[in-house]
């Protein structure tokens, strides 16, 4: 089956499209191809307006409801750029939608504690227009089940870099995504898929694409040259780790309600005085020690119960491309005897790794199969997600 995978991140930088094909083989098997992968930029007044609604005070009911329905006009003419590109015919489409608001622990509400989330991105639009029916809003039944709906990627991490071998030969893995939030998911050697751990890290390119945008009037700091200029304010990074965030214990899960704009503009104020350029490598910093900070705390000790062979950490996401982010990862990860790759390494693309999760999770829900991993979610059961629009 070919099955196209859709996703737009809390970077809101445009849409990701990854089309697979999927085979079923023998004893429940399936079998992954990568037929290619694109990206196409949101226009600059669609970006704006998706950034001005996440986690807004206020927001208009109206324009809320009509960008759900211009981004299932996007994301369908997304999809079918890619098909015509690959010359292939689209039968099912996975689409995480866009997400707006994100609370994966409950609160009280009018009497109530709920748990809640929002991705906007109509799947009846987006189906009706790629003539292919759609599988989307895949949090929901995670939370219902009594999950955070977060992180969904593991699923797919544990199927592509489970390490099969027998020990002492198999490897802990970390697959790390470095998206406009950073998570990682732990799996020891030979694991089962409760064995799993999934959880956000922290702050991923997300505050270094807000000051990059705030100070130089740029989506983001190309290669990290910017960051390479700058010196690292070690106080500043020290206050930061400080914030309760980073001692919170797995399952936990982050967004813009955490490191968003009033994040960023907090971030600034204590780096005050300082130069752009030193501010900009103190975000980048920030990101790669709350990785390996959260890895010593959290995951070392699981695999150290596991088998003493060296892990490796296996980075994905925009945050690979960033050559001074990646750097600084490995100078922090060294200590922890960690070494670190590129999933490219392993035949997934980085930018088209979360694309291709909600291909495979599409794939998982049409055949009637749940596809959350409860260890990484805190759910109480294993869930099928997403909600299906036929054509």
């Amino acid at each position: 089956m070919i099955v196209a995978g859709v996703m737009s991140g809390t970077s809101a930088d445009g849409i990701n499209v990854a089309v697979v094909e999927l085979r079923a083989r023998g004893r429940g098997g399936l079998r992954y191809t990568l037929l290619g992968h694109s990206e196409y930029n949101f226009p600059p007044a669609v970006r704006r307006t998706i950034l001005s609604m996440m986690n807004a005070e206020s927001a208009r009911v109206a324009d809320l409801a009509r960008l759900n329905f211009l981004l299932g006009e996007l994301y369908a003419e997304a999809v079918l750029k890619a098909a015509r590109k690959l010359r292939v015919k689209v039968e099912l489409i996975g689409c995480h939608g866009q997400t707006l608001y994100h609370q994966g622990i409950a609160q009280r509400f009018l009497g109530k504690k709920l748990a809640v989330t929002w991705q906007t991105g109509e799947g009846a639009v987006l189906a009706a227009r790629a003539k292919a029916p759609v599988v989307s809003d895949f949090r929901p039944a995670d939370m219902a089940a009594g999950g955070r709906g977060a992180p969904l990627v593991p699923f797919l991490d544990y199927f592509l870099f489970r390490d099969h071998r027998i020990a002492p030969r198999a490897r802990n893995r970390i697959a790390q995504n470095v998206g406009g939030i950073a998570n990682l998911t732990a799996i020891p050697a030979g694991a089962a898929s409760g064995d799993v751990l999934a959880f956000d890290t922290g702050p991923g390119n997300m505050v270094i694409d807000a000051l990059m945008e705030k100070m130089f009037g740029k989506r983001f700091d190309l290669d990290g040259k910017v960051a390479a200029s700058g010196l690292i304010l070690e106080k500043v990074v020290a206050k930061v780790l400080e914030s309760s965030f980073f001692d919170q214990r797995p399952p936990r899960t982050a967004g813009r309600e955490e490191f968003g704009r009033q994040f960023a503009d907090r971030f600034l104020r204590q780096c005050r005085g300082a130069r752009k350029v030193d501010i900009v490598a103190t975000a980048t910093a920030v990101t790669a020690r709350s990785i390996t900070r959260a890895v010593q705390r959290f995951v070392i000790p699981k695999f150290v119960s596991n088998n003493q062979s060296r892990p490796e950490m296996i980075v994905s996401g925009g945050g690979a491309k960033n050559s001074t982010l990646m750097a600084m990862l490995r100078r922090d990860a060294e200590p922890l005897k960690l070494s670190v790759r590129l999933s490219d390494e392993f035949g997934l693309p980085s930018e088209a790794k979360e694309a291709v999760a909600f291909a495979l999770l599409a794939y998982e829900t049409w055949n009637r199969r749940p596809s959350n991993l409860p260890s990484a979610t805190g759910a109480l059961r294993p869930a099928i997600l997403g909600k299906v629009s036929y054509v």
